[in-house]
Parts: structure tokens; C-alpha cells; sequence
């Protein structure tokens, strides 16, 4: 099956090297990336999917599965980060932020599988999740993560975001940053350096 995909944005994709040498890719996420997204989500540990989606989902539907793939890439754009061994790709993380109505503000949510995290993947894939938002007019990066998911709370201090706790549900922690328009004539490649340095 063929698919069309309108303003795929090719200049995201990104080679990376981590700790240990493995070569990662990262890239946006095609409507034919379903059974892997499926894959990566079932490989996760019941705490590390409850973590991702605040619940105990055992196995993405269906439809979360289209909506997950199927993307605009500007109201709502994701990333997945894949290693090859011989002919078969596997996803290792995933990230993404969909734009809230007032389209100044957008949600985001990355997940990475435990063995992957601590090289420096999450940080990344938000840092290339920011400056596209930015780019495209979002003026905040929001998100919502457990008071225990301590990853996440280092990735989102480390990433200069706000967390304060929810008013509404104990032991929820809102995330907040407020981002800088983008600058003519820098790109997100030119971020990434100066967050690398």
C-alpha cells in the first residue's frame, strides 16, 4: 500500500550516535509505522506505559494506533527513534505534541523503552519537539507526568520547564515553559548543537 503524505517534514530526520556507539534514528512517524508503535508500547513495563498514558493501558487500540500514525505534522507532530539490527527496524522511543485549540500551547509526551534511557535520546527528540512548536507559532510547552516518574522530572528541569502540582489530581505534576519565537534564519539543527556543547 502507498501512502501520500503532504509536508512530511524530512529535515527532521536525524542520525545520531549514543553512549555505547548504537546509530539511532530519529525521524517523524509515518501512517506505516502502526504495528511498530504497537511493537514498542507492548515492550514497555506496566509502570513505564502508566507513566506514558496515566493509566494501565496493556495494548493501544485500533484507533490510538491510527491516531498515534496518522499526523499532520503541525497541529500535531511526532517522532519515533529506531535502531536497525540486520533488516528490522525496531521503535525505542517515541515523543510528540499536539496543539491545543487556542493554538498557542501544545501537549507533549515521551516515553523512551528502559533499556535506551539515560543516553540522551528524551533530551533530543523534546529539543527537536520544542523548536519545531516554537517555529510553527506555539508560544508553551505543556505536559503532565507523576510525581514518581523521576526521569521525566530531570528531563523536564534539564529542559528548562515549570512544574508545579496539579490542582486537581494528587500526585500529578504539570510541566510549563514558556518558548522564544523562532529566530529568522536559525534552525532547529543550530539549537540542537548548542544544547549538545
Amino acid at each position: 500500500m502507498l501512502y501520500e503524505i503532504h509536508r512530511y517534514p524530512a529535515d527532521m530526520i536525524d542520525v545520531v550516535r549514543v553512549a555505547g556507539g548504537a546509530r539511532v534514528v530519529i525521524r517523524p512517524v509515518l501512517p506505516q509505522d502502526a504495528e511498530l508503535t504497537a511493537a514498542f508500547f507492548r515492550g514497555l513495563s506496566g509502570p513505564s506505559r502508566y507513566d506514558r498514558f496515566l493509566s494501565p493501558l496493556r495494548e493501544p487500540t485500533p484507533e490510538l494506533l491510527a491516531q498515534f500514525t496518522r499526523v499532520d505534522y503541525a497541529d500535531h507532530l511526532a517522532l519515533v527513534a529506531e535502531v536497525f539490527t540486520g533488516e528490522r527496524e525496531t521503535v525505542i522511543a517515541e515523543a510528540r505534541y499536539v496543539r491545543h485549540p487556542d493554538r498557542e500551547s501544545a501537549e507533549f509526551a515521551i516515553s523512551v523503552a528502559e533499556p535506551w534511557q539515560g543516553k540522551g535520546i528524551a533530551s533530543r527528540m523534546l529539543s527537536k519537539l520544542t523548536c519545531r512548536a516554537a517555529a510553527a507559532g506555539v508560544t508553551r510547552m505543556t505536559g503532565e507526568t507523576l510525581a514518581t516518574n523521576r526521569r521525566m522530572l530531570a528531563l523536564a528541569r534539564k529542559a528548562g520547564f515549570t512544574l508545579e502540582p496539579s490542582p486537581d489530581v494528587a500526585g500529578l505534576l504539570l510541566l510549563e515553559k514558556l518558548l522564544a519565537p523562532a529566530s529568522p534564519g536559525r534552525t532547529c539543527s543550530d539549537l540542537q548543537v548548542e544544547l549538545a556543547a
